[in-house]
C-alpha cells in the first residue's frame, strides 16, 4: 500500500533527483507525475527547484551538449533535435552549442570519420560510401561536412 508523500518529502526527493544529474523541466515533470503529484503541486515543486538552483534549463542544455558531443560523439544536428524533444528553448539551445569549440568539433569529426571509414569492410565503393554517410548523418553531423569528409577519404584510396 502506497502512502501519499507530503509536499516536503516530494521536494527533498526531487532535490536529490536534480542534484546528482542535470535535469530538464520535462524530466522533472515526468518524475512528479510518476509520483502521482497533482498539477498545482507540480508547479509549486518546480518553482521551488528553480528558486533553489536545482533546476536550470540553460545549465542542463550546456551540460547535455558537452556530454553528448564528447562522450557519444554526436554532431550539432542530433544535439539540437534531442534538446528540442526535451522542449528546451531556442535561446538555450544556441547557448548550449557554444559549449563545443569549432576546433574540437572538427577534430571529433575527423577522428570519428577516419575510424569509421577504416572499419567498413564493404568492398563495393558505392555501398561503402552510403554506409559511411548514413552513420555520420545518424550521429547528427551536418551533411556538407560528411560529404566533404567522404570525398577527402576517398581521395586517399
Amino acid at each position: 500500500m502506497d502512502k501519499k508523500l507530503s509536499i516536503n518529502e516530494v521536494r527533498l526527493k526531487l532535490e536529490y533527483y536534480c542534484s546528482y544529474q542535470e535535469r530538464c523541466h520535462l524530466d522533472v515533470v515526468d518524475k512528479l507525475k510518476q509520483l502521482g503529484i497533482s498539477k498545482p503541486e507540480i508547479d509549486e515543486v518546480i518553482v521551488h527547484l528553480i528558486q533553489h538552483n536545482f533546476l536550470n534549463e540553460e545549465r542542463f542544455a550546456r551540460s547535455f551538449a558537452r556530454g553528448k558531443h564528447r562522450i557519444k560523439l554526436w554532431g550539432k544536428n542530433r544535439i539540437v533535435n534531442e534538446l528540442k524533444q526535451r522542449q528546451i528553448s531556442a535561446i538555450n539551445i544556441k547557448c548550449a552549442l557554444t559549449e563545443i569549440p569549432e576546433e574540437e568539433y572538427n577534430e571529433t569529426l575527423d577522428k570519428l570519420a577516419d575510424r569509421h571509414w577504416e572499419s567498413i569492410t564493404e568492398t563495393n565503393p558505392q555501398k561503402k560510401r552510403k554506409k559511411f554517410c548514413d552513420y555520420l548523418l545518424r550521429k547528427g553531423w551536418e551533411s556538407n561536412l560528411v560529404y566533404e569528409k567522404m570525398k577527402e577519404l576517398e581521395a586517399t584510396i
